[in-house]
Formats: structure tokens, sequence, C-alpha cells
């Protein structure tokens, strides 16, 4: 089945749309390069477009109604938003659901240490990342220090011009000669990925001068103790900005797009769909690259919980509304997809891969090898949506991440088919995905906020 490059149907006016989404889009990948930070510009963004806390709604026993619009966040890493349609709850939401953590390293709750005359942080990495991509990059940390008292402090060190930058280090090639023996996931091993922080000795110290320095300088400058570690959350990413890629600049190269690109898109989406006849819903969750575990991942009872509140206060809440609720909901699970990378061909079966261009990835299922820990969407769900998209006139593929038996992954899909409602994947192609540094196309990413503009309306 051939599908068109929507670069080719562009007219004037629609590539000067284009632009103006990608480049917010690139705005939003540097201003949230971690989940704390991509939910306070999307309560930001959210409030200038109307929605209200539910938390406020509660406390204040204020009564929600049709063309409410509202939004509940879970320990500043998830955000949950709702437009109240004019038919009941029961009939469900068409919900856009997206995830906003990505791979990089964490800093451990006791980091600094000091070996060679160099302080280093230790740090564990997190998701699934080839660890020999993460060495020699320049780095920055981002994150919260919490101290005993309440008080929070927030980091972000590495991005702007003036800011010093981290590295992991890597062996020279002239003494590497037994390290480039082993397999790739052994040249660089998890232990090796510390960061280097600093190497001038404080003076008239004799034991760990270098440490004691850097806490003198941790101290003077953002107040932060050796013991706050152990509250603080601190999360080393690249360093660095969102750029236009290529000699056409028809691509984004950053950190992060996996999955931002799909939340931006979905959140965008979300605000510039309105009077709407069912209610919409974007939820947009943390800890989806580990598994979608505690409180923040989708395998907690926020979304529910969250639904149960709003319904109560439309006067409308009981559980079985609520299942019916529900169950009677469609879903985009949105992530991105492994784009064609012609340079590794041999991981991809060519007719059933993302293609750059061409427009939002739909997967019928993810999973791996026999389809395991796969949602698998109904056909009848599938044909409702080529109508919708076709419609529409939205460029869109289907596609499986690579070649059965090469490997797969996974989405947050299956967690809320569990309630019976439709989910299909979908999302954006991307290549290096999980790398530091991930591509994606503007097309792509224009044409995925186009069709989840339609499906928020005719779902």
């Amino acid at each position: 089945m051939k599908r068109v490059n929507a670069w080719t149907t562009y007219n004037k006016k629609q590539l000067t749309e284009l632009e103006k989404v990608c480049s917010g889009y690139m705005d939003f990948l540097d201003n949230g390069k971690t989940e704390r930070e991509c939910v306070k510009v999307i309560e930001s963004l959210a409030k200038e477009h109307g929605y209200v806390d539910l938390k406020d709604v509660i406390k204040d026993k204020k009564k929600l109604k049709s063309g409410d619009k509202v939004y509940a966040i879970c320990m500043n890493k998830t955000v949950a938003m709702f437009n109240l349609g004019k038919k009941k709850l029961e009939n469900g939401l068409n919900i856009l659901g997206a995830h906003i953590d990505s791979p990089r390293m964490d800093v451990k709750q006791n980091p600094l240490y000091e070996n060679g005359d160099f302080a280093y942080f230790d740090t564990h990495y997190y998701g699934g990342i080839k660890k020999y991509q993460w060495v020699t990059l320049p780095l920055a940390i981002h994150g919260v220090v919490v101290k005993k008292d309440g008080s929070t402090l927030d980091i972000s060190i590495g991005e702007d011009k003036r800011d010093p930058v981290f590295c992991v280090t890597d062996l020279l090639i002239h003494l590497a000669g037994e390290q480039l023996e082993k397999k790739a996931n052994k040249v660089i091993e998890g232990e090796k990925l510390d960061i280097l922080v600093g190497s001038i000795p404080l003076k008239d110290k004799d034991k760990d001068a270098v440490k004691e320095n850097i806490l003198v300088l941790l101290k003077d400058k953002y107040d932060i103790e050796e013991e706050d570690f152990m509250s603080a959350e601190l999360e080393v990413v690249p360093a660095g900005r969102a750029r236009e890629a290529g000699l056409d600049k028809s691509m984004i190269m950053s950190y992060g797009q996996d999955d931002r690109v799909c939340a931006y898109t979905s959140l965008l989406a979300m605000l510039e769909v309105d009077n709407v006849e069912k209610t919409t819903c974007c939820l947009l969750t943390d800890k989806e690259e580990i598994g979608s575990v505690g409180a923040t991942g989708m395998q907690s009872k926020f979304f529910e919980n969250t639904v149960a509140e709003i319904m109560n206060a439309m006067g409308t809440y009981s559980d079985i509304s609520l299942r019916r609720c529900l169950a009677s909901s469609c879903m985009l699970s949105s992530d991105v997809n492994a784009a064609y990378d012609p340079l590794f061909a041999e991981a991809f079966e060519k007719n059933n891969a993302s293609y750059f261009g061409r427009g939002m990835v739909f997967s019928k299922f993810t999973g791996s090898r026999g389809k395991s820990g796969s949602n698998d969407a109904n056909a009848e769900y599938i044909a409702k949506i080529r109508n919708m998209m076709d419609d529409n006139s939205i460029c869109y593929q289907t596609a499986e991440l690579g070649k059965v038996d090469v490997g797969g992954g996974g989405t947050i899909a299956y967690i809320l088919s569990l309630y019976g409602m439709e989910v299909i994947d979908c999302g954006v192609a991307v290549l290096n995905m999980h790398a530091p540094w991930e591509v994606t196309s503007k097309a792509d990413v224009y044409e995925t906020l186009k069709g989840y503009k339609v499906f928020l309306r005719e779902a």
C-alpha cells in the first residue's frame, strides 16, 4: 500500500502553519527536559486556555457542567486535562494519552565522591539506553532538591551559555584495544556512567579535597548540603537546545522526543479543539519508560480517581456510571514508532515500517515476538479511525516496531484497554529512538497534530 509523502501535499499556508507548530514544539522540548518541567509548561498553557485545577473545584464544592475545562496533576509529574462535552460522561471520553518521561541518567541519593583528584556524581540510568551513546557528551543537570523544611530548590545547570556542563568520560582510542573487543552492551557499564563534576581541591584539606570544594560550591551557590541529596530528584540529560536538522530544515533534532513529540501534539490538539460533543481528555503520564509503575505511572489509579471526582462534581457519580464511562471511551495511545533507517535496513520489514514524511503512524499491535505484552486493536475500531483520517485528508501510515523476532516495545495502551475501551497505538516516527539526540520529521509532527484534532472532534 503506497502512502503519500506529506511534503508533496502542502500549499504555502500549510507550510507556514507547519513551521509555527514545530517552532512551538521545539520551545516545549527546550523548556521541558524533565517530566516536572513538562508539567509546569502544560499547567501554564492549560490555565491560559481556561482550564481550572480540579483541586480548587473540589475544595470550593463547585459543580461542573458541560463546557467546563479542568485539569488534575499527580505529584508534579503526571497531568490529565478534561474538556467536558455535551453528552453524558457515561457515553465515554475521547482520550489522547502520551508520556512525558524520557530515557536519562538519575543522580543517586548518595552521589558525590572523589577518585584520582576528580569529583563525580554517581548515577543510575533510567529506561532503555545504549550506554555507550552517553559518554563524552555535554550534559546538564535538571531537577529538584527538597530540603527538610519542605522548601524546594529548582535546579537547571548546563543549559545557559554561562553554565558549566558535565560529561561521562571514556577511554582514549590509544588504550582501548581490550575495550573494543567487548560487546556493545559491555563497552560502557552502568556503574561507569558517573558524571565528572570537578577537579579543584579545597585548600588546607588533606582528604577528599576536591569533593570538599564541590560541597562548598553547592552550599554557596545553591544552598545544598550533602545530606540534601537524599531528598533530591536530579536528572542528567543532554545539554543543548532543539535544532532544525538537514540542509532543507525538514527535521528536528533534540533530546526527549520519545515521547514529548506525542505529548506536545496531544496537548496542542486538546487546547485547540473546543465546543465538543463528547468529553475529551489529554492524559500525559510519567514512568512509561520503566513499565508505567508507581503513583505517577499509568498503572496507578490516578486517572480513574480523577474521572470519578469529575463525575462526582457533575452530580452523576456511581461506580457503575464510572465503569460505563471508561468502557465506552476511545483512546489513541500516543507513542513514537521506529522510523525506517536504510542504513540499518536489516532490522525492518519494509512493507510494515514507518517512514519519515508519510504522516502519523498507527500500530495495530506493539509488544515483542509473539505480540507479548501487546494491546491488539480491533479491526472495527481501525476502520473507524481510517474513515476519520481519510475524510479529513490526514496523511497517515501503519507500522510495526521492527521485524518479527528482532525486538519490540510497548506503550500505555494495554493498561487503558483493561477498562474495555477501544485503544490503538499511534504517534510519530523517530530516528535514533532512545539515543541522547533523536530526530523527527516536521511533516509528521504537523500531520499528527491534525490527526489528533480530528480524533477529539469525531471519535
